[in-house]
């Protein structure tokens, strides 16, 4: 499937899809030449073509219902929901089904920026500890929400996330969701190594369900708040070899739980940087009994309310919980990595403009991922080196992201010259997508004429 490709609603109204803007395990998003911003995702070869057409008819009749109008409300769109269902028009083979949906890109960023030491310098450069607080309470609030409707998100991972400047985060990949309409149970069966619970792991894995997100949404909150760091990175330390996170999270090998399970560089985020109680909830999470995602939202909020945070007299961007008297940014830097460190040329003083989403013109691809149909398979995340050829590459112990800048060396003093005139940086905009349309009559895709 390529460039100028055209895919027409049931009611026949057709749109030119353009270019391909990401791909992912079942689906590939194409942009949409239309003045609304949308993009098509299509799905050249579902397991069951039939039921993936059901489920798609049921998703988008659900975005009328009230449940469904009240998460969609308000702009720019939280989840990338089904609008209308579409298939390619005049095929040279067998017709390929998808839908039209929100495009993302245009009020949010990959989330995968916030996790990424590069993401944060280049993309993010005004982010901070509380950026990360407040993106974990937003994904809390939005995960609880979707389980009171109803909803289960099974294959819930950074590649299916995004970001904007505030911390709003918005959800995609929403056809691969667990849900059901009336008496049908539509089940969920992606996973995706490293972001599965472990009781969905092994020859005797048990479909998703909320308590299987809250361990995935913890995961999530332990990167966010600990500079992108996995809670199962690191290798054995009995001595054995790093097989994958996912080994990790059956044999139970977490720091948080057990500090002489793994063996880190010294270089990461400390332990002490969380507030207590936000760390007394991740041994839940990952030793215990888990925290629904209602319970995240409410305490993740109490931590970042005013008064619970402090700014390092040193460096504006190593924010910090007020539990801690010292800046444990610093510490960590003062072991040679540096999570947040100061601005690039021409991000000003700050770091940027505080609360604007980062102008994204390639986001992540929605439903990109390693995503796998629940199976027997365990370990199916090997340790890869994602160094150029010849390189020495991240230690996969450490994947996904966890490795922060190295501390800057410090520079020679220049010799005495006139100060340059500032560069003046125009402040970036947030561009909101569209509100949700209500139906105007009983068609499927009334809301495409």
């Amino acid at each position: 499937m390529g460039r100028g490709l055209t895919v027409v609603s049931g009611s026949g109204h057709e749109f030119r899809l353009t270019e391909r803007i990401g791909s992912g395990a079942e689906g590939l998003v194409y942009a949409v030449d239309d003045a609304r911003a949308l993009v098509a995702k299509l799905v050249p070869d579902p397991a069951d073509p039939a039921a993936y057409r059901r489920r798609l008819a049921r998703l988008v009749r659900q975005r009328r219902e009230p449940r469904t109008v009240r998460l969609l409300g308000g702009g720019p769109p939280r989840l990338a929901w089904p609008l209308v269902a579409v298939r390619t028009a005049r095929p040279a083979h067998a017709p390929v089904d998808g839908y039209l949906m929100p495009d993302m890109r245009r009020g949010y960023g990959p989330f995968t920026d916030l996790l990424s030491p590069a993401g944060r310098r280049l993309r993010m450069p005004a982010a901070t500890w509380a950026t990360g607080l407040a993106a974990a309470r937003s994904l809390a609030g939005l995960l609880a929400e979707l389980h009171a409707e109803g909803y289960v998100v099974g294959d819930l991972k950074p590649d299916n996330l995004w970001v904007d400047g505030t911390g709003r985060v918005g959800m995609a990949d929403v056809d691969s969701w667990q849900f059901t309409d009336g008496p049908e149970l539509f089940p969920g069966r992606m996973r995706t190594p490293g972001y599965t619970a472990p009781e969905r792991l092994g020859e005797r894995a048990a479909p998703p369900d909320p308590a299987s997100d809250a361990f995935v949404l913890a995961v999530l909150v332990h990167q966010l708040l600990m500079a992108g760091l996995h809670p199962f990175a690191g290798h054995p330390a009995d001595g054995g070899d790093f097989r994958s996170l996912d080994d990790n999270v059956l044999r139970g090998r977490c720091r948080l739980t057990d500090r002489r399970s793994v063996v880190l560089p010294r270089s990461v985020p400390p332990l002490d940087l969380l507030p207590r109680r936000l760390a007394v909830l991740l041994r839940d999470a990952f030793g215990g009994e888990r925290p629904t995602a209602a319970v995240w939202a409410a305490e993740l909020a109490a931590a970042g309310a005013p008064g619970r945070l402090a700014t390092c007299a040193a460096r504006a961007r190593h924010v910090h919980t007020v539990e801690r008297p010292w800046c444990p940014w610093c510490d960590q830097a003062e072991r040679g990595a540096d999570s947040y460190p100061c601005a690039p040329d021409g991000a000003g003083a700050d770091g940027g403009t505080a609360g604007s989403g980062p102008a994204v013109e390639s986001g992540p691809a929605v439903g990109s991922g390693p995503a796998v149909e629940s199976g027997p398979a365990v370990d199916s995340s090997p340790a890869v080196d994602s160094s150029p050829a010849g390189g020495s590459g991240p230690d996969p112990a450490l994947a996904p992201s966890c490795a922060a800048d190295p501390a800057p060396a410090p520079a020679p003093a220049p010799a005495p010259a006139p100060a340059p005139a500032p560069v003046p940086v125009p402040a970036a905009t947030e561009a909101s997508g569209p509100a949700p349309v209500r139906a105007r009559g009983p068609e499927e895709d009334t809301w495409s004429r």
